[in-house]
């Protein structure tokens, strides 16, 4: 299966190591080709970098290109800023454009307790892997 990682920047290290993970398990992987440039700074300089790949290189489509090419999308989602198990602003549009493209959509854990958009992620029906890798199938 052919498969989109999509987390905040902020996991730009878990991101690659999932990668890996999924490769070993024969998994073809897409993850933001601007991935290696986080990896090792501290979490101002990514977000710092994230608005610079945003606004200056259309990372947004550019990765909607890599959901568009994928059989599925796999959502890394860690506690962020105090929110367990976080799905970002723009994480969520992600979700947004696998599930209108029809792509399966896995979270890594349980949809997080956001009061603005819980209902929209769980509308799309996502494969909740309890933080369990060797479930996609």
């Amino acid at each position: 299966m052919k498969i989109a990682i999509c987390s905040s920047m902020v996991f730009a290290e878990q991101m690659l190591a999932a990668k890996e993970k999924l490769e070993s398990f024969g998994h073809a992987v897409a993850v933001s080709r601007f991935a290696p440039e986080y990896v090792g700074k501290s979490v101002e300089e990514k977000e710092k970098l994230t608005l610079f790949h945003k606004n200056e290189k259309d990372a947004i489509k550019d990765f909607w290109k890599q959901i568009k090419a994928s059989d599925a999308i796999l959502v890394l989602n860690y506690e962020r800023r105090g929110v367990k198990n976080y799905i970002g602003g723009n994480t969520l549009m992600e979700i947004g454009f696998a599930h209108v493209l029809g792509k399966k959509i896995f979270l890594l854990n349980p949809i997080p307790e956001i009061e603005h958009y819980k209902t929209e992620i769980e509308a799309v029906k996502p494969v909740i892997l309890n933080g369990n890798l060797a479930k996609i199938v």
